[in-house]
């Protein structure tokens, strides 16, 4: 918690934090407060009304989940270092309600804040696999893998109940069609019975994203997502039923996990992870403010020192779009990281699994209706 003697996380060797008041945080949640919406031109100031309700732990708040009615369900890319062209994300917004996420600007696209919102109040798709069938069906469909959740995380708690997830999966596993999974969810567990047989076919990879081995600061960082000690079991039960699988440490914060990249990529190596990934913390639009604001409630002793070190891999910026830069960085810290993670992945095995899945063994879905098939 935020302490008197440093109030705007000013360090021995840093410039002070400029962040949002310190407020109490939410009980689970990440995000400390609702940012403005960018485009709407409107403004909130909190005011003090002499009841101490600042002072106040703020109560539990609790997620609504919205149905969204999509016209499709494939969103193609050509970002040259994305390794992907294709992806689903079967929900908007996440309910892990990581601080550092940069999905959370789009929560703008739907009037709704980045912050609380973004990870309170959801939106669902569940035509998702229906749509997903439609468009796989199509004559001019070109199979390439599908990454399933590069926006959102695909397995969040909502997934326990309302199986879009699964619906896209079972689809993928009836057409052979191949893709690739990142999350931070125990729950992908669930669905092993239709990885496995994919898995003996090549037709998937999962990877299981780790950012830190302190069950504190994943607490604070990633409230309602699985323990790092949790992931690690379901990369080892991934990997005893044949499942490909990988570890993301993602995002490399300087100066508060970074420290861990060898540790983590061990424990997952020890676990059956054969593949291994990293991004840099990234802090687009109305992030940035959202993390500082964070830093300052939580580690207000080291955030003058985690923003400097954030300058350094951004050339003097807080946040560049630059592809080629902005997943790893730039300058002698990006290249000190990459080699730390070269030689640990040699170290461990972890030699970035067996490249992408095949699109070989793809058979399009039937189509339904009266009609019959010639052939």
């Amino acid at each position: 918690m935020a302490g008197e003697d440093a109030p705007l996380g000013r360090d021995s060797s840093d410039e002070p934090v400029v962040a949002t008041p310190v407020r109490a945080p939410r009980k689970g949640r990440g995000a400390g407060g609702n940012p403005d919406v960018r485009h709407l031109g409107t403004a909130r100031e909190a005011v003090d009304d002499g009841w101490g309700s600042a002072d106040e732990t703020p109560p539990p708040l609790k997620t609504s989940v919205t149905l969204e009615r999509a016209k499709s369900i494939i969103t193609r890319n050509d970002s040259p270092d994305i390794p992907f062209e294709q992806s689903i994300n079967p929900f908007r917004g996440c309910e892990h309600g990581c601080v550092y996420c940069y999905a959370r600007p789009a929560h703008a696209y739907v009037d709704l804040s980045p912050g609380l919102d973004f990870e309170s109040r959801l939106f669902a798709k569940p035509e998702a696999a229906a749509l997903l069938r439609a468009e796989l069906a199509k004559p001019a469909y070109r199979c390439s893998p599908i990454a399933l959740g590069g926006n959102t995380d695909a397995y969040q708690p909502i997934e326990r109940k309302l199986r879009i997830t699964r619906g896209i999966v079972e689809v993928l596993a009836e057409t052979k069609h191949p893709f690739t999974i990142v999350t931070k969810s125990a729950l992908v567990e669930r669905d092993l019975d239709l990885l496995a047989p994919m898995a003996e076919l090549d037709l998937v990879r999962v990877f299981v994203s780790v950012t830190s081995l302190d069950r504190g600061l994943a607490r604070r960082m990633e409230p309602r997502a699985a323990a790092p000690q949790r992931r690690l079991e379901t990369i080892a039960r991934l990997a005893a039923a044949g499942v490909p699988v990988g570890v993301m440490f993602a995002p490399i914060v300087p100066a508060l996990n970074d420290h861990e990249l060898e540790s983590v990529l061990e424990a997952a190596a020890a676990a059956g992870a054969r593949g291994a990934g990293y991004v840099v913390l990234r802090l687009p639009r109305e992030v940035n403010g959202l993390f500082k604001d964070w830093l300052v409630q939580h580690y207000p002793l080291r955030a003058g020192r985690v923003m400097s070190r954030v300058r350094e891999l951004r050339g003097g910026q807080e946040n560049v779009s630059t592809f080629g830069e902005r997943l790893q960085g730039a300058g002698i810290f990006a290249k000190l990281t990459a080699e730390r993670f070269r030689k640990a992945c040699e170290r461990h095995g972890l030699d970035e699994g067996r490249g992408a899945p095949t699109t070989r063994h793809f058979t399009p879905p039937r189509p339904e209706g009266p009609q019959l098939e010639l052939f």
